[in-house]
């Protein structure tokens, strides 16, 4: 088992940055996938972005070219970047590994 902490979310205007962090504990982030997902309120939670050792990166086409994902394997830390950021983008973010999932952070676009 996996345990996940999100940090990094807040409020940002339209055009802004953001970059979120997902600190995980346990001994096995090097086993699996890494995702982001986000959710917002009365909708589905969707994929964000995606990472897995020897296979290309998954970006939801709603945030490719804006946003990247990425891992520090020595430090058991997950990262997405979110540059020219949406009020569309406002949603709750989670990390994922395996079947676990941290608790979410809050992004807020303001336009």
């Amino acid at each position: 088992q996996v345990q996940l902490v999100e940090s990094g979310g807040g409020l940002v205007q339209a055009g802004g940055s953001l970059r979120l962090s997902c600190a995980a504990s346990g001994s096995i982030f090097r086993i699996y996938p890494k995702a982001w997902h986000r959710q917002v309120p009365g909708k589905q939670r969707e994929l964000v972005a995606a990472i897995s050792s020897g296979a290309p990166t998954n970006y939801a086409d709603s945030v490719k070219g804006r946003f990247t994902i990425s891992r520090d394997t020595a430090k058991k830390m997950i990262y997405l970047q979110m540059s020219s950021l949406k009020p569309e983008d406002t949603a709750v973010y989670y990390c994922q590994i395996g079947g676990d999932w941290g608790q979410g952070t809050q992004v807020t676009v303001s336009s």
